[in-house]
């Protein structure tokens, strides 16, 4: 699927990202948003030629070098000097994914025509999208606060044809990739440099794709929990509509609702119990994944917000004749969502290990370890004790970096949001719960089979496709092949988008 899709001032949604970014869509600024684009230039070289005094970033130094004003003649070579010198990113590389986004988010902020960037500067970041020409990015180096500096360098820097980049996957040089498009490096005009890095783009990425991934890992969450009841041979009164309407939370009332709808037509849970009640781990995912849900929904607002505003600075009025320094590039909103966001998911990780570990035990007619020969099998001992490791790194993840803030910039950036360190936790928090949730249903359909009776059509189907990928476990063998192919089943599946993010 390649249909354009145009990138103005209209909302851009979570959906309509997804749809862009899971379709390979290609994408071009509207007509509107190239008029804005171009307006804002030509008001913004007119002032320059009758403006002499300081406008702070576009004839003056940056950051505590402010009051330091910088000639006409020297205004390109200040752009220039600004993406090259604030370069300077550590670590591992972001993945591609996020750069991705980043790039459309980049382009969103500009396409409102309060940036004065130039139309060829945005539409080369555009052609960069649509060729799949991924500048090399590293994780470490923004403090969140005057923009992702460092991050958002290194996603300029192509633009001059410098630094590397990914082209169709290959990583090479960027002058080699701009020879294979056929493409000249830009003059960076006055403001372009500083338009370019000031923004939250590196943190709002990460945050989109934690976005989309936490919906479905919450939806899968809901499913496989669903099929860990069937297996422990669990009850459905906990999941009466009439029980949580009495305590009405958005997520909690989904939440109930999907596992009922899960388990219409089984036999196994209309069956008469012997127990009373079942642990917390089953009888509570309602309330459990449902506060992630309401978590993951506030998250939603503030960075479907985020990435429809103007996040650069100075900002151009052009129609009001004015140019405003401020502080929009201010992570603060970010930071403390995201590191919201990854205590939330950390705690659908946590439960999940949870309701394995309740599987395992020998309990209520199940094999201990789910094994048929326990003792000279150990069956699946051991992937618990894989879960249990993993849920405690993401406790660890999730001590927010937003309390924290170091001074920088001589005192004139004295206090910073640290979003981008909530955001990369983030993404590890999540990618560990994708393991957890692979692990649960690994020892979930194993335990279904030593059940007696039929469960749903919608779960037998779900854990018959899973079968195809991973077979059930006889007798020991090689288990980390086992997790390997589990948690990329989970990666692999297609879930309707209108489901998950609407």
């Amino acid at each position: 699927m390649s249909s354009t899709i145009f990138i103005g001032t209209q909302t851009l949604s979570l959906l309509k990202v997804a749809d862009i970014i899971q379709n390979n869509r290609t994408i071009a600024l509207s007509p509107e948003a190239e008029n804005a684009v171009v307006k804002c230039r030509e008001y913004l070289d007119q002032k320059m030629l009758a403006h002499q005094d300081p406008i702070y970033g576009i004839n003056t130094g940056f950051g505590s070098l402010y009051n330091i004003k910088i000639d006409s003649s020297q205004l390109e070579q200040l752009q220039e000097n600004l993406v090259m010198s604030h370069a300077c990113g550590a670590g591992e590389e972001a993945p591609l994914d996020v750069v991705k986004i980043m790039l459309l988010l980049k382009i969103k902020n500009m396409a409102f025509g309060h940036s004065g960037v130039q139309l060829e500067t945005v539409n080369r970041l555009i052609t960069f999208f649509n060729e799949d020409c991924f500048p090399v990015v590293y994780q470490l180096g923004s403090l969140g606060a005057s923009g992702d500096l460092a991050p958002l360098a290194h996603l300029s820097l192509p633009l001059l044809g410098m630094g590397e980049v990914y082209l169709k996957g290959k990583r090479m040089p960027t002058e080699k990739a701009l020879e294979k498009l056929n493409l000249a490096p830009i003059k960076l005009k006055s403001k372009e440099g500083l338009a370019l890095l000031n923004g939250t783009q590196f943190m709002s990425a990460y945050g989109i794709w934690s976005l989309l991934k936490s919906y479905k890992l919450n939806y899968l969450a809901d499913l496989i929990g669903t099929i860990s009841l069937e297996a422990f041979d669990g009850r459905k009164e906990a999941f009466d509509v009439k029980y949580h309407n009495v305590r009405a939370h958005n997520g909690q009332v989904q939440t109930a609702e999907n596992i009922r709808e899960f388990l219409t037509g089984s036999e196994l849970i209309e069956r008469p119990k012997k127990h009373v009640q079942d642990p917390y781990s089953f009888r509570c995912m309602p309330q459990v994944h449902g506060a992630s849900k309401d978590t993951i929904a506030y998250a939603k607002s503030v960075l479907e917000t985020e990435i429809n505003s103007v996040t650069d600075n100075p900002i151009i009025f052009p129609d009001e004749d004015e140019i405003i320094s401020g502080g929009n590039f201010h992570g603060q909103p970010l930071a403390l969502t995201l590191d919201f966001m990854a205590i939330a998911m950390a705690e659908i990780g946590n439960i999940s290990e949870r309701r394995v570990y309740q599987l395992i035990h020998g309990l209520r007619g199940l094999p201990p370890f789910l094994v048929a020969e326990p003792g000279l099998n150990s069956g699946l001992m051991i992937p618990q004790y894989t879960a249990a490791s993993i849920v405690s790194q993401n406790k660890q993840l999730c001590t927010p970096a937003s309390v924290d803030s170091i001074e920088s910039s001589n005192g004139q950036e004295d206090h910073v949001s640290m979003g981008a360190n909530s955001a990369t936790k983030l993404h590890k928090v999540i990618t560990n719960v994708q393991q957890i949730l692979g692990i649960e249903l690994l020892n979930a359909s194993q335990a279904l089979h030593f059940r007696d009776g039929n469960t749903s059509e919608f779960l037998a189907e779900f854990v018959d496709i899973y079968r195809d990928t991973v077979p059930f476990v006889e007798v020991d063998r090689y288990l980390h092949e086992d997790i390997i192919l589990s948690n990329n089943f989970i990666e692999n599946l297609d879930i309707d988008p209108e489901i998950l993010y609407s």
